[in-house]
C-alpha cells in the first residue's frame, strides 16, 4: 500500500486561532485559501464569510508570519461588498502577486465576474487590485515549475449548476509580468472544452504533462473528472478520459517522480459522483448526482496520479469532515509538506456536506511526512 510508509501530523487549528492579530476579524466559515512561502516567510490568504455560499459580508485577508505560521501579521484586507474567492498566490522572480475573483452576492447563484491581481511591495504593502480578465473567469491554480509560471484558468463556470447549460473552456496561460497571461500555446488558447472547471497539473518524469480537472457539468464521457495527458512537445494538446469519482478543489504536486493530488473524497456511494443512471436524461442525471452529493460527508484526501494509466489512487484522509478540502501546500523539506486545508470543527459530528457548508468551517494544518 502507498499510503504505509506516508504520515500525516496531528492537525493544527490556525483559523480561528490565538496567532492571529486583533484587526482580523474571522466570521463563522473560513475556506478558501491558499499558502506560499516568499523571501523566507509564510503568506496565507483566505476568504471568511457568514457561510460557505455566496455573501455580500465576505471578506478575504492576505497574511504574513515570520515564525512558520503561529502568529501572524495582517498585510491586506479585500472587502468589495460582494463575495470573492478562490485567493491564489504567486511567488515568482522575487515578486509576489495575489489573485482572486469577484463573484455575485446571491447565494443560489454561481456567478465568477473578473479575476483580479495585486502585488506586493516591500515593506507589506499591496497594489490596489487591478481587473486581468473579462467577465465569467475563474483563476483556478497559479505555479511555478522550473521557474516558468503558470496558471489554469476557466470560463463558463456559471454553467455548472444550472441544468442543461453551456460548455466550459479550460486555459493554459503564462505570464511575463504577473498581470498580463497569455496562453502557453497560443494556437490553442484553449486546453479542453466541456464540463471540466477546476484543474491542475503536473509534469510526469518523462515530460509529459498531467492533468485532472473536476467535471460536474458532464459531457459525452459522462461525469466527475477527467484525467487528461499532454506531450512533452506540445502542453497544450490534451487527451482525457473519465473518472466517476468528482475531485473537488484539487491540487497537485511532484514527490520524487510521483505525481499526487489532494482533492475532496465522497465518503457515500463507493466515492462516485457519476451514478450511471443513463437511462434518465442528461440534465435529471445531472440533478440527481448534485443532489446525492450534497447530502453524504466528505472527506480532503491524499491522491496518487497513475501517469501511465491515466488513474487516481486514493491513498489517504487527512483530519477532516462535514464542509472540507480547499488546500494548500509549502515544502519543509524533501520529505515533508505543510498542507493548509479546512474542514467543519474535527470534534463535532460528520455531517453531511450540505450541512457543513451551512456551519463553521476553521482552516488547520498538517504536516505529510513522506518517505
Amino acid at each position: 500500500m502507498r499510503n504505509s510508509a506516508i504520515r500525516v501530523s496531528e492537525p493544527r487549528k490556525v483559523i480561528p486561532g490565538p496567532g492571529l492579530p486583533d484587526d482580523v476579524k474571522v466570521m463563522r466559515a473560513n475556506n478558501n485559501l491558499d499558502l506560499v512561502e516568499h523571501a523566507g516567510r509564510l503568506h496565507l490568504a483566505f476568504r471568511t464569510a457568514i457561510f460557505h455560499f455566496a455573501s455580500p459580508r465576505t471578506r478575504m485577508y492576505v497574511l504574513a508570519s515570520d515564525d512558520g505560521g503561529h502568529t501572524w501579521t495582517r498585510e491586506l484586507t479585500v472587502d468589495r461588498g460582494r463575495d470573492v474567492r478562490e485567493p491564489r498566490l504567486l511567488s515568482w522572480n522575487g515578486r509576489l502577486f495575489f489573485y482572486f475573483f469577484e463573484a455575485g452576492t446571491n447565494p443560489f447563484t454561481f456567478q465568477p465576474g473578473r479575476v483580479f491581481a495585486s502585488e506586493r511591495a516591500d515593506g507589506g504593502s499591496w497594489s490596489d487590485p487591478v481587473a486581468i480578465s473579462d467577465a465569467g473567469c475563474v483563476a483556478w491554480r497559479t505555479k511555478t515549475i522550473d521557474g516558468v509560471p503558470y496558471m489554469t484558468r476557466y470560463r463558463g463556470g456559471e454553467h455548472i449548476y444550472r441544468v442543461g447549460g453551456g460548455r466550459i473552456g479550460i486555459e493554459l496561460l503564462t505570464t511575463e509580468d504577473g498581470f498580463d497571461w497569455q496562453p502557453v500555446d497560443p494556437e490553442t488558447p484553449v486546453v479542453y472544452t466541456g464540463g471540466g472547471s477546476e484543474t491542475d497539473f503536473e509534469f510526469a518524469p518523462d515530460g509529459r504533462l498531467i492533468a485532472v480537472s473536476r467535471n460536474e457539468l458532464g459531457d459525452a464521457t459522462g461525469w466527475g473528472s477527467l484525467v487528461c495527458e499532454a506531450p512533452a512537445d506540445a502542453i497544450s494538446t490534451w487527451r482525457c478520459v473519465n473518472d466517476p469519482r468528482k475531485f473537488d478543489s484539487l491540487l497537485m504536486f511532484r514527490q520524487g517522480d510521483d505525481v499526487y493530488m489532494l482533492a475532496r473524497r465522497q465518503v457515500a456511494s463507493g466515492g462516485r459522483y457519476d451514478l450511471g443512471r443513463r437511462r434518465l436524461p442528461g440534465p435529471i442525471q445531472h440533478l440527481l448526482y448534485e443532489a446525492a452529493y450534497w447530502v453524504t460527508p466528505k472527506r480532503s484526501a491524499l491522491w496518487h496520479v497513475d501517469t501511465d494509466a491515466l488513474r487516481v489512487e486514493w491513498v489517504l484522509d487527512l483530519p477532516s469532515r462535514g464542509d472540507t478540502a480547499f488546500p494548500a501546500v509549502v515544502r519543509r523539506s524533501p520529505t515533508e509538506l505543510v498542507v493548509y486545508d479546512y474542514s467543519s470543527p474535527l470534534t463535532g459530528p460528520d455531517v453531511p456536506w450540505l450541512m457543513g457548508q451551512l456551519g463553521p468551517t476553521h482552516i488547520y494544518e498538517t504536516v505529510l511526512t513522506f518517505p
